[in-house]
C-alpha cells in the first residue's frame, strides 16, 4: 500500500475491502467510542482534537468519554464475558478467533503502521516492523488458549479426588500510552482474550485512532459484541471511573510511575489485580574490552530510537574511565549527519517528539541538567527541519560530566536526552546502575563472558541485554523491579496475569463421616 501524501488529507485504506473509512467532517476523521460491537458519540458530545507532531494541524478528533460512557463500556463486557456466545466457546475456538484476528493484522498491518505514524510521528520504518510482528502476540497467545492445564493433586484425604483449574478473571481495563500503542496493547489483549476475559481498552487521549482502527478488526475476525470496547477521552476525567468499577477485575497500565502509583491505590481499595509497567532509567552499560563499533551502535538505538521515546530507553550510558574520552568522541562523530523528516520516508533517522507537552517536558529537563552542573556536548534544543517548522523535532542530546544523584540521571525524561556517567570497575559499575528507584532493563556489552553473566546477575532489572539492546519477543517476558511496575507481560508468564485458579475437591462416593462422633 503506498504511502499517504504527508501534504494532503490523511486517508489511509485498509487492504481489506470490508473495512470502511471512519466518517471525516471538512477533512478532519472524526472518531467514536466503540462499545457492545458499535460505534457510538460520548453522552456528553464533547470532542478532543488529535495533532500530527510533523505539520502540527489537527487531523481528527475523537470523542470526549466521561463516567457514564465508561459504565457503558463496562457493563457492555460484563454482560459479553457471561453471555454463552463467549463464554460457551471452547479454549481452542477462543484460539482460533485469535489466530484469525492475527491474520487480518498481517493483512492490513501498513495500513496500521500509516495510522500509529500520523498519531505519534514514529518514522514508519520502524512502524513497518512493529506492525509486521503484530500477529505474532495473537498467533502466541491463540496457540496458549486451549494449554492452560490445571493438575490432579496427590491429597492425603480418602475418598476425594482434587484437582486444579484456571479460569478467566471478568473484565480487563487496559489502559495504554502514547508511544506504541497497538504494541503495548496487543501485550494486554492479546493474553486477556486467549485466557477467555473480556476487555475494555483505554488508549492515551493522544494517540487513539490506531486502536479505534483496530476495533474493526476485532469485529471482522468474528469476536462477539462486547468483548472488546475502546473508550477514549482524558484520564483525569474518567480514568478513576474505569479503574474503580465494580464489575473491573483487573487492570493493566502501561505509564508513567505518578499515574501508576494512584492506580495501584485506586485498585487496591477494592482488592483488584494489577500489572503496571511504569518506566525505567535504565543503564547501559559498556566495558573497555567490548567491541566499540557495535557498542556505539547500541548506545544510539538504546536512547536515540524512537527519539527516546520508549520504555526501555539506555538513558544512562556508563561508561568505563579509561574509554570515556574517545568513546564521547566516536558517539558524537556518529550523530554529525543525523537525519530528520517526515517519519514516512525511508530515508528520516530522526522522528518528532510525539506531543508538545511531552517536548516541554525534555526542554525542562535539558535546562535542569544544565543547571546541575552537567556538561552538554551535543544537541541541547529543538531542530529546525526543512518543510516542517511546526514539527517537534528535537536534536539528540548527550551531556558528560553527570553524577548519578543529578536528576537528569535519576528521572525518566522520556526523551532523545542521554547521560553519560563514567566508571572504574565492574563494582562500581553494578553500584550505579542499581543506584536508581527504577529496574526496568540493562545493557552490558563486553567480550569477557564471564562478566556479562555476573553482571546479569548483580543488575537488578527485568531485562538485560549483554551485546545487544532493545531485543524483543512476545514469547518473553517483560516487565520490572521496584518502581518500573509490577507484575509481566509476554511470554507464558503474561498469560497467567489474566486467570484464577482454583482448587476443586470432587468425592468420589466413599461414606463421609460424620463430623460430631469422634473415632
Amino acid at each position: 500500500m503506498p504511502l499517504s501524501d504527508p501534504t494532503g488529507p490523511f486517508q489511509p485504506q485498509a487492504a481489506n475491502p470490508a473495512i470502511r473509512p471512519t466518517p471525516a467532517r471538512d477533512g478532519i476523521v472524526e472518531y467514536q467510542l466503540y462499545i457492545d460491537g458499535a460505534f457510538t458519540p460520548a453522552a456528553s458530545g464533547g470532542r478532543i482534537e488529535s495533532t500530527d507532531p510533523v505539520s502540527g494541524k489537527v487531523w481528527s478528533t475523537i470523542a470526549r468519554a466521561q463516567n457514564e460512557d465508561v459504565d457503558r463500556a463496562v457493563m457492555a463486557a460484563h454482560r459479553a464475558f457471561n453471555d454463552p456466545a463467549w463464554r460457551g466457546l471452547s479454549a481452542t475456538a477462543r484460539g482460533a478467533l485469535l489466530r484469525k484476528l492475527g491474520d487480518l493484522i498481517a493483512e492490513n498491518a501498513a495500513w496500521l503502521a500509516q495510522l500509529e505514524m500520523k498519531d505519534n510521528g514514529k518514522l514508519i520504518a520502524e512502524l513497518t516492523v512493529q506492525m509486521s510482528y503484530l500477529p505474532n502476540y495473537y498467533y502466541y497467545y491463540g496457540g496458549m488458549a486451549d494449554k492452560l492445564q490445571g493438575a490432579t493433586i496427590p491429597t492425603d484425604k480418602p475418598g476425594v479426588i482434587n484437582y486444579t483449574r484456571y479460569e478467566p478473571l471478568g473484565v480487563v481495563a487496559c489502559i495504554m500510552p502514547w508511544n506504541s500503542p497497538l504494541p503495548l496493547m496487543s501485550f494486554k489483549l492479546a493474553a486477556a482474550l486467549a485466557a477467555g476475559n473480556t476487555v475494555v481498552l483505554k488508549p492515551s487521549e493522544f494517540t487513539s485512532a490506531s486502536t479505534l482502527e483496530f476495533a474493526k478488526l476485532v469485529e471482522l475476525a468474528g469476536f462477539p459484541k462486547g468483548v472488546v470496547n475502546v473508550v477514549t477521552g482524558y484520564g483525569h476525567e474518567m480514568g478513576e471511573a474505569l479503574v474503580a468499577h465494580p464489575k473491573v477485575e483487573r487492570i493493566a497500565f502501561t505509564g508513567g510511575p505518578v499515574a501508576g502509583r494512584i492506580i495501584n491505590e485506586q485498585a487496591a481499595r477494592a482488592m483488584k489485580r494489577v500489572t503496571l509497567e511504569l518506566g525505567g532509567k535504565s543503564p547501559n552499560i559498556i566495558f573497555e574490552d567490548a567491541d566499540l563499533d557495535q557498542a556505539i551502535k547500541g548506545a544510539v538505538a538504546g536512547i536515540f530510537a524512537a527519539s527516546g521515546q520508549t520504555c526501555v530507553a539506555g538513558s544512562r550510558l556508563l561508561l568505563q574511565r579509561s574509554i570515556h574520552d574517545r568513546f564521547v568522541e566516536r558517539l558524537v562523530d556518529f550523530l554529525k549527519d543525523i537525519r530528520f523528516g517526515h517519519p514516512s520516508n525511508p530515508d528520516t533517522q530522526i522522528a518528532p517528539i510525539s506531543t508538545a507537552p511531552q517536548l516541554a517536558k525534555i526542554e525542562e529537563y535539558v535546562a535542569i541538567a544544565t543547571a546541575e552542573g552537567a556538561k552538554l556536548v551535543r544537541g541541547g534544543k529543538r531542530a529546525a527541519v526543512a518543510d516542517w517548522p511546526n514539527g517537534l523535532f528535537y536534536e539528540p542530546t548527550i551531556f558528560t560530566d553527570v553524577k548519578n544523584s543529578m536528576r537528569i540521571a535519576q528521572e525518566e525524561v522520556f526523551g532523545p536526552v542521554l547521560s553519560i556517567i563514567p566508571f572504574e570497575d565492574e563494582e562500581e559499575a553494578v553500584q550505579i546502575a542499581n543506584d536508581t528507584i527504577f529496574g526496568l532493563a540493562a545493557g552490558v556489552w563486553t567480550r569477557d563472558l564471564a562478566r556479562g553473566l555476573r553482571m546479569t546477575e548483580k543488575i537488578r532489572a527485568g531485562t538485560v541485554w549483554v551485546n545487544n539492546y532493545r531485543s524483543t519477543s512476545i514469547t518473553s517476558p517483560f516487565g520490572g523491579f521496584g518502581m518500573s511496575g509490577i507484575g509481566r507481560e509476554g511470554g507464558m508468564t503474561g498469560i497467567m496475569e489474566y486467570v484464577e485458579l482454583k482448587s476443586v475437591w470432587l468425592s468420589t462416593g466413599v461414606e463421609i463421616p460424620n463430623p460430631f462422633i469422634r473415632r
